[in-house]
């Protein structure tokens, strides 16, 4: 047999083209919790949480956070995604997180071994050399952290142990402080490679920063996370902090909600105008949801069961009138209490006469009911998105012909279906303006109508620029019933 051979590509060439992963479509059911807490931190912002015991750990059973928390995983169904957030309520010091300490790394006879531990500390430009470190009698690696901290307070630094890895912080705060890497020292054991606190093993160094507002929080926040609602575990802030935060939400790009509790009783009392609901409702903000509650984390309860909505579903969307408040004591409130806060627009988990309580009335401040907010958010998104794909994974161009402009609507109009298929929309007469063969008073069979002109109408410098003819779209929400009258005619 010959020692050389041609490649079959010669005569039979095949190749392999994967198309691109689609674009994801954004979550809808993750809520943001901003809290002072010194827990995480400033470098990393946000942390993610799948059920309350997560959040027990890194938290405690007292943290502001951890209360708002369990009312969010109190919920039935219960959500599925939590992300709390750091807000740097107070100047925040340096920081030098080090590596995660394997089992093997962190066993105690590696550290009781060291009776002559030595490193050297580079703070706020300033080189430490600390020297006579004696881990031979500790029981744990929290002795080994209290025994640096007690040898390098006098340059201005502590060391903790978390479990998993030590952290040095400067005793000052604010942004003068600063810490990088750790390095060797001239005579005894070197510990800083052991300590995981090098350039080589630590993460990166984060220096001081100074106290923010609570709206430059949501503004660092919304640039670090893809959640869609927010709210604030802090007992601090005031009617002016929550419409500052809200007014930023409705005015941000990217579609999210803020929920805020109202714990002042004045909001039930006609004649009084400054509460956060009475505000917000005169400002129309359609991405403010209030609550009122003795319980100040009660609209986190509210907001968790939204969240449970899966949209993919059939007849999963929900309205939040009647829903209940799991571990949040109903309001006993007169009807005049009731309409106040109903003329406000405030909303309230209420209880009735007939042993119930029920969540009222499922609104926003401004003039919409939340889950309009909340699925059109979801609407937009998923149209934005398929045809993003769409154009993205095309292995060929999509034409400026009609046949292409088809394909656009197609492609909307499957998303359509499925806010059919999920109740967001239903058939039904559209009373708007109309706009290509849809008329005002028109049936639509389907709950929706999808148009766009033909190409050979759009004007060349549009078609130059490459753009699609615009797309109109009518759709007929589906709504829902939240109050019925009944009259029952007898005859004898």
């Amino acid at each position: 047999m010959a020692t050389k051979a041609l490649s079959v590509d010669r005569v039979v060439n095949v190749t392999i083209n994967l198309q691109p992963l689609a674009a994801s479509r954004r979550n809808f059911g993750v809520l943001l919790i901003a809290g002072a807490s010194d827990v995480i931190p400033p470098a990393e912002r946000i942390r993610s949480y799948t059920g309350i015991d997560g959040v027990a750990s890194d938290f405690g059973l007292d943290a502001p956070e951890y209360l708002a928390a369990e009312l969010f995983f109190s919920q039935s169904p219960r959500p599925a995604i939590l992300q709390i957030g750091r807000w740097v309520k107070t100047p925040c010091p340096a920081m030098l997180r080090g590596g995660i300490l394997t089992a093997e790394e962190a066993a105690r006879a590696r550290w009781t071994a060291i009776a002559d531990g030595s490193l050297t500390l580079h703070v706020s430009g300033e080189t430490h050399a600390v020297t006579g470190l004696d881990f031979s009698e500790v029981t744990n690696l929290n002795a080994v952290a209290a025994a640096i901290s007690g040898k390098v307070a006098s340059s201005g630094v502590a060391c903790a142990w978390d479990g998993e890895r030590f952290t040095l912080t400067t005793l000052d705060a604010g942004p003068g402080a600063s810490l990088t890497y750790c390095t060797g020292a001239a005579e005894g054991t070197a510990i800083a490679d052991m300590l995981k606190l090098t350039s080589a093993t630590a993460l990166a160094p984060q220096d001081g920063l100074p106290a923010e507002t609570i709206k430059e929080c949501v503004v660092e926040l919304a640039d670090r996370g893809d959640w869609y609602g927010l709210a604030v575990a802090d007992d601090g802030l005031g009617v002016d902090d929550h419409l500052v935060v809200a007014q930023y939400i409705q005015a941000a790009s990217k579609s999210r909600i803020y929920a805020a509790t109202i714990t002042d009783t004045r909001v039930m009392d006609a004649a009084y105008a400054d509460d956060l609901a009475s505000r917000g409702k005169a400002l129309k903000l359609s991405r403010l949801f209030c609550c009122y509650s003795a319980n100040k984390y009660a609209a986190i309860s509210a907001i968790g069961r939204a969240f449970t909505v899966n949209f993919s579903a059939n007849r999963s969307t929900i309205t939040l009138k009647f829903k209940q408040l799991p571990s949040v004591e109903a309001e006993g409130l007169t009807e005049s209490q009731a309409n106040t806060l109903a003329a406000k627009r405030c909303n309230v988990f209420a209880a009735y006469n007939n042993d119930t309580a029920i969540l009222q009335e499922g609104v926003m401040s401004g003039d919409t009911w939340f889950d309009e907010i909340h699925g059109t958010d979801w609407l937009q998104n998923a149209v934005q998105t398929e045809l993003w794909n769409l154009l993205y994974q095309s292995k060929t161009k999509i034409p400026q012909t009609n046949s292409g402009v088809h394909q656009l609507i197609t492609c909307i109009e499957n998303v359509l279906e499925q806010a059919v298929n999920n109740a967001l929309v239903a058939p039904g007469t559209w009373n708007g303006d109309g706009f290509g063969q849809l008329e005002r008073g028109d049936y639509l069979p389907k709950g929706y109508y999808v148009y766009s002109e033909p190409v050979e109408l759009q004007a060349q410098s549009e078609r130059e620029q490459r753009k699609a003819p615009p797309v109109q779209c009518a759709v007929k929400l589906a709504g829902a019933i939240h109050s019925v009258d009944v009259a029952i005619n007898v005859n004898r």
